[in-house]
């Protein structure tokens, strides 16, 4: 299932970047029944926030996440994936749906630099194997060569 879904997202990355991340999340939600909410973030190193990019699913009142607060948040600090079997158990968890049980979060790069983030939730726990974090990580890896500088937080909103 990785290895079709991989190629139809090797085919979107020819599209213009906010395009193809849109048409990302929507395939990856559609295509993968345990992926409920999925969307990328951006970082804002200046003010030290992430602001929500291209998504699908349920609309979220976080649309800018301070650096440090909820997952996303840690992984703008730490830059490595974080995984959240059960979101319940996270001190730090910031909740966008009562539905909600697991998530994982992915960072983006662009060379060295932390660009963006991949988000999922799941409303299953446990819901994410080793085999989606492998997939999950190899699409980062390939937006972020794809992209590079259109990532950054500037390039993709047009302003800082």
């Amino acid at each position: 299932m990785y290895t079709e879904l991989l190629n139809q997202i090797n085919k979107l990355l020819s599209k213009p970047v906010k395009e193809a991340l849109q048409e990302c999340c929507k395939l990856l939600e559609d295509k993968t029944e345990h992926y409920t909410w999925v969307g990328f973030y951006f970082m804002n190193h200046r003010t030290r926030q992430l602001h929500l990019g291209p998504y699908t699913g349920a609309p979220t009142d976080h649309t800018i996440i301070p650096f440090g607060k909820g997952i996303c948040g840690q992984v703008a600090v730490s830059g490595t994936t974080y995984l959240a079997e059960d979101v319940s158990e996270e001190s730090n968890y910031i909740a966008c749906s009562m539905d909600v049980r697991s998530e994982i979060v992915l960072p983006v790069y662009h060379g060295a630099e932390l660009v963006a983030q991949l988000d999922i939730d799941s409303n299953t726990l446990n819901a994410f194997s080793p085999e989606d974090e492998a997939f999950l990580q190899e699409i980062c890896t390939r937006i972020g060569k794809t992209y590079g500088s259109q990532l950054r937080f500037e390039n993709f909103f047009g302003h800082y």
